[in-house]
């Protein structure tokens, strides 16, 4: 079994996040690559499902090509407030139509079985529809102590709907959702999988985005795909995508600048993240101010397949400028990290088509 250095490690899962020099054509590549586009409204520079894209396209992405692929071409789909590519949705049906898989959860929707069919009549007889079109005729309500939502069932049932695949997401208005029936949302000529060959070919597709990733992660759950192989300085046992691996030995691809999203997908396995980059990253957003080190949205910072710092910036809506208050460098940047940095800033900010105040 291969044993990879950190360096090896790291430079097979920035690849597989489409980080490197070598940058996608559009952002349906984007998507089947990641598995997902994280959808977030906070904004301080743009809402991540745009972040996301441009830190992987560059200056060729807008806006208005996530919508036409989602609305329009039907090659992605909304899903649990992510973009997911259309190729992926025949893997997550079996799942579907087994949720709800909480007792309490499976309770609410039984005891809420009128409730449920109006739901659909009304969509399938008047759809689609906004949420706030549709009348709470509830016979029992659910627990709200959650904060999530308010005492109107109406949003609690459509996504209980939507996570069975009755229903979908048409398009958005704005950040609000029109639903719709699945069946009038999704192809109907998908390829069907029973449960055992979708959840293999999930933890492939998984380990695709992935690049390497640990056997037995609840964050990245990957089971037996791939090739086991061990990291350096590393007890446990880890997976990597066997294409990936063939490529690691290909250097034609240089590392670049990339500012990501605090909700990007390269962040979200933690533990790997401290392990493989060695880097310990806090989301600062939920903090008190006073507690805050880089900022309340700082964007993380890479540079080739490290993290050197991080981004505290923020588009000024009235001045319509980027507002930079800090680059905060883990170690002093180099003279010519320094370039590099500042480039990145100004492309970001033509990207925005605004310019660039304040430090950087």
């Amino acid at each position: 079994m291969r044993t990879l250095t950190r360096d090896e490690a790291r430079r097979i899962i920035v690849r597989a996040q489409l980080l490197d020099a070598d940058r996608p054509g559009d952002v349906v590549e984007v998507a089947e690559q990641l598995g997902y586009i994280k959808i977030d409204p906070t904004a301080t520079i743009a809402p991540c499902e745009h972040t996301v894209a441009w830190s992987r396209i560059g200056w060729s992405y807008e806006p208005g090509q996530l919508q036409k692929a989602v609305e329009i071409d039907r090659l992605l789909f909304e899903f649990d407030g992510t973009f997911r590519p259309m190729s992926i949705l025949p893997l997550m049906r079996p799942s579907m139509r087994r949720h709800p898989r909480h007792e309490r959860s499976r309770q609410w929707l039984e005891a809420n079985t009128r409730f449920r069919a109006d739901v659909l009549a009304r969509l399938a007889g008047e759809g689609p529809l906004l949420a706030s079109q549709i009348p709470d005729t509830a016979q029992v309500a659910r627990d709200t102590e959650s904060g999530w939502y308010g005492s109107n069932q109406v949003p609690q049932m459509l996504e209980m709907l939507a996570r069975r695949g009755e229903i979908a997401v048409l398009r958005r208005e704005g950040r609000h959702r029109v639903w719709d029936l699945a069946e009038r949302v999704w192809p109907t000529d998908l390829p069907e999988y029973d449960d055992a060959e979708a959840e293999r070919l999930l933890h492939e597709r998984r380990l695709q985005s992935a690049g390497i990733a640990k056997q037995k992660s609840p964050w990245t759950p990957v089971g037996e795909a791939g090739e086991p192989i061990s990291v350096e300085g590393s007890r446990a046992k880890w997976r990597v995508d066997p294409e990936a691996l063939a490529a690691l030995d290909d250097d034609s691809a240089d590392g670049r600048v990339a500012f990501l999203n605090p909700y990007d997908s390269l962040l979200f396995d933690r533990p790997r993240l401290e392990e493989v980059f060695e880097f310990t990253y806090v989301l600062e957003q939920f903090k008190p101010k006073a507690q805050r080190v880089y900022g309340y949205f700082a964007h993380p910072i890479l540079i080739g397949d490290r993290f050197v710092g991080m981004l505290d910036a923020e588009v000024d809506k009235a001045r319509e400028n980027l507002r930079v208050t800090a680059v905060h460098e883990f170690l002093p940047f180099e003279p010519e990290e320094h370039e590099m940095v500042r480039a990145e800033i100004a492309e970001l900010g033509e990207w925005l088509g605004m310019p660039v105040v304040g430090s950087a």
